[in-house]
């Protein structure tokens, strides 16, 4: 092909590379805001079954919104309320009993109690980690200190993205029937119908998820909490918000959770009872073929019916790209995916 103007065709290709450089920047950039925007509009899609409920009870929209989002509001401020008080203090508990232990046990004590707990495990595998552990607090102690500040750092910006998020959700959530005319306004008539049906099952895909994995945290914190209260475990307040926080992580959250829990009642000193651990443990590890078997497939089952190992692909590309959040959200969008193949993919090949 022979090029009539070759500095043209250089310098236009030079500003497409720039543009989309600049592009890439920008994205990069804003990326913290477009987590925010992601995360607010997440939850206001998680939020619209309850509005929609409402408003098929004969409440207009907006009066269906402002309950919903009180409601929303007053439960949180009654979590922190009843929970917060409790939790700090038995956090200034739980750190002031690892500084006595620290303080009155010696590197024997502490080889006594894994022999104690741990019989199998010989005397110089114990004496090497140790070794290696005290070297390698020494070695990073200054990467350590940084990194605690960097913890108290993160902590603030947490709380203030936390209540930007907060503000964006009231907003998308009120908006959100405008939000899709104005996207639907974008397709061509002809094809208007058809988008909406699709749009309509993804959105609702998204916002039973959400429901229906929030209802899991909530059931596990509950019962963590009973138990956790009967069987004399440390802190049974905070273990209990740790188990609800995690249970909101797909396929991992629950374990994850668990396993923080029965380490925590491990730790000597810590728990007035001494077999709450293993007594944990066997709870955590019913409670998991509980929810696994029955109370999972129950209350998402409605949200989204997709494989299993699309269930772990997606959490775990997810986790990948966008750490937390992705792992939310991979589910939700593979489900949305998965319609979009069985009604439009699939439906299209079998008319060729």
């Amino acid at each position: 092909m022979k090029v009539h103007n070759p500095f043209r065709v250089a310098f236009l290709a030079t500003l497409g590379v720039g543009l989309g450089l600049l592009l890439i920047g920008s994205v990069q950039t804003l990326s913290t805001i477009l987590l925010y925007v992601g995360t607010a509009l997440f939850l206001a899609l998680g939020l619209e079954p309850v509005v929609g409920f409402l408003e098929r009870r004969k409440l207009r929209r907006w009066l269906a919104v402002l309950i919903t989002i009180l409601a929303v509001l007053a439960v949180f401020a009654g979590i922190v309320l009843l929970v917060v008080p409790i939790i700090v203090s038995q956090i200034s508990q739980l750190v002031e009993a690892i500084t006595k232990f620290l303080q009155s046990t010696s590197i024997k004590d502490v080889e006594n109690w894994i022999h104690s707990v741990f019989p199998a495990i010989q005397t110089s595998s114990i004496d090497d980690a140790i070794s290696n552990a005290q070297k390698w607090l020494l070695d990073n102690w200054g990467s350590i200190t940084g990194g605690v500040i960097n913890v108290g750092l993160a902590f603030f910006a947490g709380v203030s993205g936390a209540f930007i998020v907060l503000i964006l959700t009231i907003y998308f959530t009120a908006s959100i029937p405008s939000l899709k005319v104005a996207v639907y306004q974008l397709v061509p008539a002809s094809k208007r119908s058809r988008f909406i049906d699709l749009a309509e099952q993804i959105t609702d895909s998204v916002g039973y998820y959400v429901m229906g994995q929030v209802s899991l945290g909530i059931i596990n914190g509950i019962l963590s909490a009973i138990v956790l209260s009967v069987i004399g475990a440390p802190f049974p307040a905070v273990l209990a918000v740790i188990a609800f926080f995690f249970s909101l992580i797909p396929l991992v959250g629950t374990l994850t959770g668990s396993t923080i829990i029965v380490l925590t009642c491990l730790i000597p000193g810590l728990a007035p009872n001494a077999n709450a651990w293993w007594i944990a443990a066997i709870y955590y590890l019913a409670y998991m073929q509980i929810e696994a078997y029955f109370i999972s497939p129950r209350i998402m089952n409605r949200a989204v019916s997709i494989p299993g190992a699309v269930v772990v692909i997606a959490a775990l590309a997810g986790g990948s790209l966008l750490g937390l959040l992705g792992a939310l959200i991979a589910i939700p969008v593979a489900a949305s995916i998965l319609i979009l193949y069985r009604q439009v993919v699939i439906p299209r090949q079998n008319e060729r």
